[in-house]
């Protein structure tokens, strides 16, 4: 009996362990600079629209228990219908939102099935925003929870009587919170969060293992854009991405092209991981984009490449907008 107890217990140190080493604990996102928010929560309401993205990613495909992320996020800036408004000349007006306009709020929740494991889990966010003339910086941290959960039908045992498997809770709920600050001005952004701050033990049953606990995760970013011509835009980006064991180290390099700021193509790398080819299009305040990962780690041989689909939606009219923001 106590053998079956350390083999059961051992996968999820497996499971921990290979989150850890490989960087799989959080989801991965190929298209993340369309919707930063889900990795820097000071991001919740930075260009003043009210924005809903809907991400779905089918990872390694051919690959039966492959990792499969659904993800909906919401977020808005509260903003005033009075803004203050300061004349430098005849032909030069600059408008600025108010004091009251500075908080930013947002809301995400996803569902991330890897194998035998399935996480649901949500995020509530709180933002703060300081205008500094064509400059921004912003604030944001957020709690979150997310349900963990395992499925016993994938599950293969030698002793389905087992009474440690009929004791331990099969679903387990954590909490967990994360913190961000990022910077803006027209043509450069940069951002720094860590997020699973609390780092969470796994608890099964009235039994707390804190030797396996969820890792913080450290993300840096950034990107510039560069005028090629009125209509052209080219615009390089970079995700850094580590945990506390330092092993999981990754790094994505981009690089997109926009055209009337309606439609982008781009390519990106990530360390060790994959190339990604991306595109997207932008009819009215409707926003459709598109990424494929070709593996370059020898799960190549066994998966067809990772699709991630997006669809946003932007709302807000004219005086809802800081012009001087990044947007996509």
């Amino acid at each position: 009996m106590r053998k079956r107890h350390i083999l059961y217990i051992g996968f999820f140190v497996l499971f921990f362990h290979s989150f850890s080493t490989f960087g799989q604990q959080l989801p991965i996102y190929s298209q993340y600079m369309m919707n930063g928010f889900l990795l820097n929560p000071s991001l919740a309401g930075n260009d003043g629209y009210t924005s809903i993205n809907l991400t779905a990613r089918e990872q390694w495909l051919g690959i039966s228990t492959a990792p499969r992320t659904h993800a909906i996020s919401v977020q808005t800036r509260l903003l005033k219908t009075s803004y203050i408004s300061k004349s430098t000349s005849v032909r030069r007006k600059i408008t600025r939102p108010s004091r009251e306009g500075r908080v930013g709020l947002g809301g995400y929740v996803f569902n991330d099935k890897n194998g035998i494991i399935d996480r649901t889990g949500f995020q509530l966010t709180y933002a703060y925003h300081i205008p500094m003339d064509d400059k921004q910086l912003s604030f944001g941290i957020s709690a979150n929870a997310f349900q963990f959960s395992i499925d016993e039908n994938e599950i293969v045992l030698f002793d389905q009587d087992d009474p440690y498997l009929m004791e331990y809770d099969k679903i387990i709920f954590i909490p967990d919170a994360n913190i961000g600050v990022s910077f803006h001005t027209p043509e450069l952004f940069v951002g720094v969060s860590a997020t699973q701050l609390l780092r969470s033990a796994l608890k099964l049953g009235n039994q707390s293992y804190t030797n396996y606990r969820l890792l913080r995760h450290y993300f840096i970013m950034g990107g510039y854009k560069f005028d090629v011509t009125p209509e052209i835009v080219i615009q390089p980006s970079i995700l850094m991405k580590s945990s506390d064991s330092f092993r999981s180290f990754q790094i994505d390099l981009n690089a997109r092209v926009f055209y009337r700021n309606d439609y982008w193509a781009g390519l990106s790398y990530r360390t060790n991981d994959a190339m990604v080819v991306m595109a997207g299009v932008k009819v009215s305040q409707y926003y459709f984009g598109y990424a494929f990962d070709y593996s370059l780690s020898n799960i190549r041989k066994y998966s067809f490449g990772s699709h991630e689909f997006l669809i946003a939606i932007k709302l807000g009219d004219n005086a809802r907008r800081y012009r001087w923001l990044n947007r996509y």
